[in-house]
């Protein structure tokens, strides 16, 4: 009898990476006072650019019931809003607002959207049942292994190589701590990661040239809700599939990652917390943002003498130019935030870059296009090295404007943007009064001091329950 045309059926070992991952959410201990401060300090930032995303109506129209005038006896809060929803809507809606004005490829702030919602909807479920909620430590702790899962993937595997967008680890990761959340065993995590790479995973399309558009604002949210969504499923029975990265032919590796398996730079840890970029100065895409810096400070250099521009000389590193460096005309605010050129032309006229650059109205300017056409973009080798460098991480640009009289200003190099871990002691000040800002923009004025105050109160907001927290943000 020929074998050819039979296969062994046997259900093999879950994966090594599902049990590692599983391993990790389950039973980590995090020790790092570090950790612990960096993730409030990302808890303040990303609700705070939530908060001011609000300003906008593109991004206020995703949020609410799926149909409108729904309603959940029992649900979480969308800050911000007076929303109460299911937590798979609330997570799309908190993963929205948070990432609309920072539209990059997955960021791990990405998965608070999970975080909050599932620890928001199990806190009121308990407290119905006359159980004590989570607190806000123990979100902080959720944050830092989804920052952790997430960006232990992200240092060495390269989904956008393969066309992938990396907002599917915000899915992977979401999907380990939110089934932990909600009080899964660790064999219950397995089948729902297992769930999370089965999926069908989103294309970067909408992120490149020439169809850069506003769905990567709402890619981490889809991905973050979607987490829940399959972690909710599995915990009403739902079997995983326990080879789901490594079966031949069908399995991720096969299909999506050109048959190679994913490689890991360290064990899980609280690495990825203690060192996550902010976001704090600009909001621009991550790559760009030493550029805009640098652009800010040659604004009062140039300002006054932009007819004597000859050219413009962008250094940068090799996924800089890959992802955001583009000519030709810009479509929207998405193809506008996502144009190395064009942020580094609003630098150096207008000595700042906000989200209000970015409007049909701002980009009417005709010295913007001007500006870009004398650009030159070029790569430094030693600064593509050093953005893979674990050591290092730079994200370095440089820019050096010449004159037409043959003079020019000195070449302006920033490696590491202020968002860094290496410049820690300067930007966290400023992380805090922008979140001051961004409280002030949104909430009426005794409701933001009372919310500020308390994010500096780490006493009270590690013991404070995750509704009582979330209530204080009902708009």
């Amino acid at each position: 009898m020929s074998h050819h045309n039979v296969e062994d059926n046997t259900r093999p070992l879950p994966d090594a990476v599902l049990t590692e991952i599983a391993d990790y959410a389950s039973s980590y201990v995090n020790t790092s006072t570090e950790a612990y401060e960096t993730a409030r300090y990302c808890l303040m930032d990303t609700l705070g650019c939530g908060f001011l995303a609000m300003r906008y109506p593109e991004c206020v129209k995703h949020l609410g019931p799926i149909v409108p005038g729904t309603t959940v006896p029992v649900g979480a809060r969308v800050p911000g809003t007076q929303f109460m929803l299911d937590p798979v809507k609330a997570a799309f809606d908190i993963g929205c607002i948070i990432r609309w004005l920072a539209a990059e490829w997955g960021h791990p702030s990405d998965n608070l959207g999970a975080i909050l919602a599932v620890a928001d909807y199990v806190s009121r479920k308990r407290m119905l049942e006359g159980k004590a909620p989570y607190t806000i430590k123990t979100v902080l702790e959720a944050m830092i292994k989804a920052h952790e899962i997430q960006g232990c993937f992200a240092l060495e595997n390269s989904f956008n190589r393969v066309g992938l967008d990396h907002v599917v680890l915000v899915k992977v990761a979401s999907t380990a701590v939110a089934m932990q959340l909600l009080g899964g065993t660790k064999e219950q995590i397995i089948d729902a990661l297992s769930q999370a790479w089965v999926d069908g995973q989103s294309l970067r399309t909408y992120r490149h040239t020439p169809n850069t558009g506003p769905r990567k604002s709402w890619a981490a949210g889809d991905a973050t809700s979607r987490a829940v969504r399959l972690a909710l499923m599995t915990l009403s029975g739902e079997p995983g599939y326990p080879s789901a990265l490594t079966a031949p032919k069908w399995g991720f590796y096969d299909v999506l990652f050109k048959g190679q398996p994913f490689k890991f730079q360290r064990a899980f840890g609280s690495y990825v917390m203690e060192h996550v970029l902010f976001k704090i100065s600009f909001p621009a895409e991550f790559h760009s943002q030493t550029a805009v810096e640098a652009a800010v400070q040659l604004h009062p250099h140039i300002i006054g003498r932009l007819a004597d521009i000859e050219k413009i000389v962008l250094t940068t590193h090799e996924s800089a130019i890959r992802i955001i460096s583009k000519t030709g005309p810009l479509h929207n605010y998405a193809d506008r935030d996502h144009c190395l050129q064009y942020m580094v032309a609003i630098g150096l006229l207008e000595g700042a870059l906000t989200a209000d650059h970015y409007t049909d109205k701002a980009a009417a300017d005709s010295r913007i296009d001007l500006l870009r056409s004398k650009m030159e973009v070029v790569e430094d080798l030693r600064y593509s090295k050093d953005y893979h460098d674990p050591d290092k991480r730079s994200i370095a640009n440089a820019i050096q404007i010449f004159f037409k009289d043959g003079s020019k200003t000195d070449n302006v190099e920033i490696e590491y943007p202020i968002g860094h871990r290496r410049r820690r002691k300067e930007g966290i000040p400023v992380l805090l009064a922008k979140f001051k800002e961004n409280l002030g923009v949104h909430f009426p004025k005794a409701q933001a001091e009372r919310i500020y105050a308390l994010c500096q109160d780490t006493k009270t907001l590690d013991a404070m329950p995750v509704p009582q927290f979330m209530d204080m943000m009902i708009l």
